[in-house]
Protein backbone atom coordinates (compact mmCIF):
# COMPACT_ATOMS: atom_id res chain seq x y z
CA UNK A 1 0.00 0.00 0.00
CA UNK A 2 2.70 2.34 0.51
CA UNK A 3 4.33 1.51 -2.62
CA UNK A 4 1.29 2.46 -4.33
CA UNK A 5 0.74 5.80 -2.47
CA UNK A 6 4.88 6.84 -3.22
CA UNK A 7 4.39 5.48 -7.50
CA UNK A 8 1.12 8.21 -7.60
CA UNK A 9 3.00 10.93 -5.71
CA UNK A 10 5.63 10.80 -8.17
CA UNK A 11 3.19 10.47 -11.18
CA UNK A 12 1.14 13.37 -9.79
CA UNK A 13 4.44 15.73 -9.48
CA UNK A 14 5.41 14.83 -13.06
CA UNK A 15 2.26 15.58 -14.20
CA UNK A 16 2.20 18.96 -12.19
CA UNK A 17 5.90 20.05 -13.84
CA UNK A 18 5.20 19.31 -17.13
CA UNK A 19 1.50 20.91 -17.25
CA UNK A 20 3.17 24.24 -15.55
CA UNK A 21 2.99 27.10 -17.54
CA UNK A 22 6.09 27.90 -19.01
CA UNK A 23 7.37 31.98 -18.51
CA UNK A 24 8.71 33.78 -21.74
CA UNK A 25 12.16 34.50 -22.25
CA UNK A 26 13.05 37.97 -21.21
CA UNK A 27 16.31 39.92 -22.44
CA UNK A 28 18.81 40.58 -19.58
CA UNK A 29 18.54 44.48 -18.61
CA UNK A 30 20.98 46.86 -20.56
CA UNK A 31 23.60 49.06 -18.52
CA UNK A 32 20.44 52.08 -19.64
CA UNK A 33 18.16 50.74 -17.89
CA UNK A 34 19.54 51.24 -14.31
CA UNK A 35 18.92 54.04 -12.31
CA UNK A 36 22.65 55.28 -11.43
CA UNK A 37 23.39 57.77 -9.54
CA UNK A 38 25.91 60.48 -11.78
CA UNK A 39 29.06 62.32 -10.64
CA UNK A 40 29.57 65.46 -12.32
CA UNK A 41 32.12 68.09 -11.73
CA UNK A 42 30.90 71.65 -10.78
CA UNK A 43 27.85 70.10 -9.64
CA UNK A 44 26.23 71.44 -6.06
CA UNK A 45 26.62 68.99 -2.92
CA UNK A 46 23.53 69.33 -1.26
CA UNK A 47 23.75 69.73 2.75
CA UNK A 48 20.99 68.03 4.66
CA UNK A 49 19.58 68.27 8.08
CA UNK A 50 17.80 65.03 8.90
CA UNK A 51 16.63 62.15 7.44
CA UNK A 52 15.64 62.85 3.65
CA UNK A 53 15.48 61.15 0.30
CA UNK A 54 17.16 62.90 -2.33
CA UNK A 55 16.40 61.83 -5.99
CA UNK A 56 19.82 62.97 -8.01
CA UNK A 57 23.04 62.48 -5.56
CA UNK A 58 26.05 63.18 -6.80
CA UNK A 59 27.93 60.21 -6.49
CA UNK A 60 31.92 59.36 -6.90
CA UNK A 61 31.83 55.65 -7.23
CA UNK A 62 29.02 53.14 -7.80
CA UNK A 63 29.81 49.69 -8.19
CA UNK A 64 31.48 48.33 -10.99
CA UNK A 65 28.55 48.19 -13.48
CA UNK A 66 29.32 46.13 -16.77
CA UNK A 67 28.82 42.82 -18.07
CA UNK A 68 30.65 40.44 -20.25
CA UNK A 69 28.86 38.02 -22.48
CA UNK A 70 29.16 34.07 -21.87
CA UNK A 71 30.05 32.53 -25.42
CA UNK A 72 29.45 28.89 -24.50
Amino acid sequence: MTWYALVVAIVIAVVAIVMAPKPPDAAPPSLDEFDIPTAEPGREIPKIWGRRRIKSPNIVWYGDISYIEVKS
